[in-house]
């Protein structure tokens, strides 16, 4: 029996953040002040705890099509009803169309995901946990301070490859691209690219360090 367009489409209460991409599997701490916001959550709170994160481009201003569902983990309210919560990121969604725009947008969406792999990606992933690794041993060389990744770090490709993406800070655009990808491998692809790119500007770098010092 197929499917009923109710699971595959949903309508769904969307906040817009700027620069913000938000990744399944991932946390989103959030503090809601505006008026708008504050009725978004109060509502969804009563329901399934669950709305759309959105990135929001400032230099077009408009919102990205493709988003990430967050689901309230915990919350604070503060005694000026501003609201501290724990959001963590669910399956993606992309926008069909805007159903609402007052007081907040809801949109109705389609969930998407990733293609099912036609071949073993885990040794890329492997491949690509170990750049991560080169990154952050000559980043840590170069501060001359030590740092330390996760132990949780994921090991399933689709998995490692939205941590990976979600940690790329300063880089709205690219991750947006990231999330927008419904292909693992090229996911993967690409964050080896960023990756090498990275590490070898590093090593560069390192290379100079070592020798202004032993002068």
């Amino acid at each position: 029996m197929a499917p009923s367009s109710s699971i595959a489409v949903r309508e769904l209460p969307l906040f817009p953040l700027p620069e913000v991409v938000l990744f399944p599997g991932r946390p989103l701490p959030l503090h809601i002040f505006e008026f708008r916001y504050r009725i978004l959550m109060n509502t969804i709170l009563q329901t399934d705890r669950r709305f759309g994160v959105l990135m929001w481009d400032p230099a077009r201003n408009e919102a990205a099509r493709v988003g990430c569902c967050a689901e309230i983990a915990n919350y604070q309210r503060l005694p000026d009803d501003r609201m501290k919560m724990l959001t963590l990121g669910q399956q993606r969604f992309r926008v069909l169309e805007y159903v609402r725009e007052y007081p907040y947008r809801v949109g109705l969406v389609e969930w998407i995901d990733d293609e099912t792999p036609q071949e073993n990606l885990e040794p890329m992933a492997q491949q690509v946990e170990l750049l991560l690794k080169d990154v952050v041993r000559l980043s840590s060389k170069l501060m001359d301070q030590s740092i330390d990744l996760p132990e949780d770090i994921p090991s399933l490709p689709r998995e490692l490859s939205f941590w990976i993406a979600s940690n790329l800070y300063g880089a709205a655009s690219e991750q947006q691209a990231l999330l927008e990808l419904q292909d693992t491998k090229a996911r993967l692809e690409r964050e080896e690219e960023i990756l090498t790119s990275t590490r070898n500007h590093l090593a560069a770098r390192t290379v100079l360090k070592d020798t202004f010092s032993s002068e």
